[in-house]
């Protein structure tokens, strides 16, 4: 299953529709044709009284490419970075709201590639290192006249270096701090729900209240 987030709205994508559908789902479309989907994906995106709808089809792989052709597609890339000692990890805020380090992959970069030097330029530290691949998280936003599909692939990371993280102010990043996972309900309250998946996909935070 996959989760498209749309600010703080879901769509799901299935194979299992018996399985995942919940009670209380706003709409439900069985996967046919993209006329089809791009109306949905429309209707859904228009109607903000809808905050969980489900599409479903037995490739849920295909439809994820098909759900894809519905938009302008922007790669993306970030970290869950850690510091030397594995308690805390680097968070930053932008725009008034709590974030992680990631932006978009340039031409002819790697995932990997990206997320290292986003992480570096927004943070003003050098040295990461990739620990392994977590999760990708997906979300939908309009500029100007586009409707855009991100994904971004989430990497765990680490930093040994001695520097001090610096925000990144050309890019509206007002701070960067190292949070301590084990008191993050304020981080929780203020970040979005794609970054919360972030969280929830690493061993080592425990998101239970």
């Amino acid at each position: 299953m996959y989760k498209i987030f749309f600010k703080d709205r879901l769509i799901y994508l299935t194979n299992r529709i018996d399985i995942d559908l919940t009670d209380d789902f706003g709409s439900i479309l069985k996967y046919a044709n993209q006329g089809e989907l791009l109306q949905f994906i429309a209707n859904f995106d228009r109607d903000t009284s809808i905050g969980k709808a489900f599409i479903y089809h037995h490739n849920v792989f295909e439809l994820l490419q098909n759900f894809r052709l519905c938009f302008k597609n922007l790669p993306a890339a970030g970290g869950l970075v850690w510091n030397a000692e594995g308690n805390r990890f680097l968070a930053i805020k932008r725009l008034g709201v709590y974030d992680l380090p990631k932006g978009k992959v340039e031409p002819d970069e790697t995932f990997e590639a990206a997320a290292i030097r986003e992480v570096e330029e927004e943070c003003g530290i050098s040295g990461v290192t990739i620990i392994k691949k977590l999760t990708s998280t997906y979300h939908t936003y309009h500029l100007r006249e586009q409707h855009i599909f991100k994904e971004t692939k989430w990497f765990e990371m680490s930093y040994k270096g001695t520097e001090t993280p610096s925000p990144q102010t050309s890019e509206n990043i007002e701070s960067v701090f190292w949070a301590n996972p084990s008191s993050l309900s304020d981080f929780k309250a203020n970040t979005y729900p794609s970054i919360i998946e972030v969280l929830k996909s690493s061993d080592e935070i425990d998101l239970a209240d």
